[in-house]
């Protein structure tokens, strides 16, 4: 027997007298830490799915058989559904923060006013891996990308772009702009999400929705918009030799208009400028000023999203 909409490639394993059928896997590239995290990212996941039944059991035992025996069939199969699927993260979302640049990234991680601080607020991540966190239902908060970092080993120190106080870990600390920003919000039916240049450019990033139903439209900005940054917006290396972050017209200039308060406090009063063009013409999946609403916010029902940074590479 074989599951409906599946092919003999898909199905997972074959476990004592039944099947186990695990299907759509996490997206191809992402290279975990080992390769049990890579196989239990992948059976999670597909649990998680809303749109298919990813993990059924069929058996056939003869009616002889006593109750015994059937634990002794079973008990393999219980093994294995409590390795792969625990209580505490069936019932989570999973963000998934996947390094793609050629350089380490120190994610940041800035929860809401009275959510959890998730990792302790940042870690580093090598070049090619993924770091994947389970997120309480409800929770919501930004993440970024530092890069040009040196900490001693107390946690102390500083990096060119995102720093957050001068600290390995965030603690609910915000990185300093400009730094591009990857703000979700988890609700009960429906999730939001996007990805905002509003505070500035320092890396591209993406976030990648699966395992969800609804529209679950990507949202990012994958340009590298250091090559394209107007000089008055630059931040320039130590050695001046290269742009390392953008700035926005806001952090730049401080100037209402281009902050979006006082008399332009409203998405009547406070209209794109040629500096917010430039970013949406690069990058039209991402907020380039306040109230870039209707073009920039995502949404999904019960997905599972990956955060690239470097999508471009």
């Amino acid at each position: 027997m074989e599951a409906r909409g599946k092919s003999k490639e898909e199905m997972a394993a074959n476990v004592v007298a039944g099947w186990i059928v695990v299907g759509n896997r996490v997206p191809e590239g992402i290279r975990y830490g080992s390769e049990q995290e890579r196989e239990r990212e992948r059976a999670l996941s597909s649990l998680l799915s809303s749109n298919s039944t990813p993990f059924r059991v069929f058996t056939n035992f003869p009616q002889s058989f006593t109750m015994a025996a059937m634990l002794i069939y079973l008990l393999p199969l219980l093994l294995f559904i409590s390795i792969f699927f625990p209580i505490s993260e069936v019932s989570s979302t999973t963000i998934t923060l996947y390094n793609k640049c050629a350089h380490p990234v120190w994610p940041g991680i800035q929860p809401s006013a009275g959510k959890p601080l998730l990792a302790r607020g940042g870690f580093k991540l090598p070049p090619n891996k993924a770091y994947t966190l389970h997120i309480p239902p409800l929770w919501s908060g930004r993440f970024w990308g530092r890069h040009g970092c040196s900490f001693d080993a107390s946690g102390r120190g500083r990096c060119a772009t995102g720093d957050c106080g001068g600290s390995l870990y965030c603690n609910g600390v915000g990185g300093t702009p400009p730094a591009t920003l990857a703000e979700i919000t988890l609700g009960n039916e429906q999730d939001f999400y996007d990805v905002s240049l509003v505070d500035g450019y320092n890396l591209a990033v993406s976030i990648t929705p699966f395992k969800g139903s609804g529209k679950c439209s990507y949202a990012g900005c994958v340009r590298d918009l250091n090559l394209m940054c107007p000089v008055g917006l630059q931040v320039r290396s130590e050695d001046n030799r290269r742009v390392v972050a953008c700035k926005s017209a806001c952090f730049a200039f401080n100037s209402p208009r281009y902050c979006c308060t006082g008399n332009f406090g409203s998405p009547q009063a406070c209209k794109p400028t040629a500096y917010s063009r430039i970013f949406k013409a690069a990058c039209p999946k991402a907020y380039s000023y306040a109230y870039d609403d209707p073009t920039s916010i995502a949404t999904c029902t019960r997905g599972n999203y990956l955060v690239t940074f470097c999508q471009h590479r």
